[in-house]
């Protein structure tokens, strides 16, 4: 990573302790030294996607948020009686 990169990266960062099990930690590493990624870069980039799709399904609750709802009993028992439980 260059330099100025970061710099600039690290100028509006926050630091953070995390905790990670140890084979996901290697795995980290190895990620970070064949991609010449810092970890840091990955990690973000994972919770950033994480995030994203959180974003995603909080959308498609609202979109379906005037659908009607349908009860786990009631869908349970149609499986019954159509003979698929």
């Amino acid at each position: 990573m260059s330099l100025q990169r970061y710099n600039s990266q690290m100028s509006t960062a926050k630091r953070a302790t995390i905790y990670l099990d140890a084979p996901l930690h290697r795995a980290l590493r190895l990620k970070s030294a064949e991609t010449d990624t810092s970890i840091s870069e990955l990690v973000n980039a994972a919770v950033r996607l994480s995030l994203a799709e959180d974003a995603d399904d909080l959308a498609a609750f609202r979109d379906r948020a005037d659908e009607p709802r349908v009860s786990f009993e009631s869908v349970v028992r149609d499986l019954k009686q159509r003979g698929e439980l």
